[in-house]
């Protein structure tokens, strides 16, 4: 087959089967299998011939290979990330956790940036990148993580600004930051994922225990000391967490608000100090 218009509408029908996006993830896959982006791609379809790659690329998403795997990368924010095996996929969702600093520092910017548990950089490197006179910390206990945040950091030309270490969440943190960032795993044990997560992504960035809140009973104690006066403390939680989670940052002494993502389910707490 060389026409990509009845290459893309036989892949997409082919997806159907393991994805709820099968026409962008094939449009997608044939843009990376002819090293073009997307958009010029659907400008001039006929322009350009069924490359040879592009059913192979469509039989690893067919074994559930996720997308950004296959393409090496995940859009986020205004920045493109690096992803692989044993790394996190940045998620549209927690684009909500950026929005919401934004928000907060619309009239003075943060000047010292927190991302507990950056993975590949994701919230980190995106604030980073929204103001560009921060600088910032990520942390993660994944070296794999890490790896790929430090690889994000040159290629984007903000390793200048962005300290990547290994640690246990807050743990012997010393310091205070304006913004804190935390996209911890809030998924309980027993949930079960689609295969694409499940098979593919590192559990150690889903799972937190029988309820899912395990790791933000260990996070939310630590912030009143790393939060400077007049900062936010953003996470992200689960579409049901959002009582559970703000009466740990109640009882750690935090005013609470919640944020929702574009599919209007709760995605984000906003912890201040009270006034």
């Amino acid at each position: 087959m060389t026409d990509p218009r009845a290459a893309l509408r036989d892949a997409a029908q082919r997806l159907a089967a393991v994805s709820d996006t099968p026409r962008l993830d094939a449009e997608l896959l044939m843009a990376h299998a002819l090293g073009i982006e997307r958009e010029r791609l659907l400008l001039d379809p006929s322009g350009h011939i069924v490359p040879d790659d592009f059913a192979p690329l469509i039989e690893r998403r067919l074994r559930h290979e996720p997308v950004a795997y296959i393409l090496g990368y995940r859009d986020f924010w205004t920045i493109r990330l690096g992803v692989g095996p044993g790394v996190l996929i940045p998620r549209p969702d927690s684009e909500t956790l950026i929005a919401a600093a934004v928000d907060h520092f619309a009239t003075e910017p943060p000047r010292w940036i927190i991302d507990l548990g950056t993975g590949p950089g994701t919230l980190l490197l995106a604030a980073l990148a929204q103001w560009p006179e921060a600088n910032g910390l990520g942390i993660d206990a994944s070296e794999a993580a890490l790896d790929y945040a430090r690889a994000n950091a040159e290629t984007l030309g903000l390793a200048g600004r962005a300290a990547l270490r290994t640690g246990d969440w807050a743990s012997g943190l010393e310091g205070q930051f304006d913004l804190i960032l935390c996209n911890p795993p809030y998924i309980a044990d027993a949930e079960q994922l689609m295969p694409d997560v499940a098979e593919h992504e590192p559990a150690a960035a889903l799972f937190a225990g029988a309820d899912g809140l395990d790791d933000y009973r260990r996070i939310v104690p630590d912030l009143p000391r790393l939060l400077a006066p007049g900062g936010v403390a953003i996470l992200e939680i689960g579409a049901t967490q959002h009582i559970l989670v703000a009466s740990l940052a109640e009882a750690a002494g935090f005013a609470v608000q919640c944020r929702r993502d574009l599919g209007n389910r709760d995605r984000a707490l906003v912890l201040t100090r009270p006034a």
